[in-house]
């Protein structure tokens, strides 16, 4: 389950729109904001893309993407 909180986090360091990671990763806007929000899981390539694009460590990647929301 992804870390909805730790990600937008990611988003809003990044600097990039959640438009422009949406057309990165072929995905409506709407979409992302589905998996964003744990209605809809993403896709490993979609993990591995989203860590490159939010120069996101394998540490930082782990916790947002397949970490338990109350483990620290």
């Amino acid at each position: 389950m992804t870390n909805t909180s730790e990600l937008e986090a990611a988003i809003a360091r990044s600097g990039k729109s959640k438009k422009d990671l949406a057309n990165k990763l072929g995905l409506a806007r709407e979409t992302l904001w589905k998996k964003i929000n744990n209605m809809v899981e993403f896709k490993a390539g979609e993990i591995l893309a989203l860590q490159q694009l939010l120069h996101l460590s394998s540490a930082e990647r782990d916790a947002i993407f397949f970490g338990n929301k109350g483990d620290k």
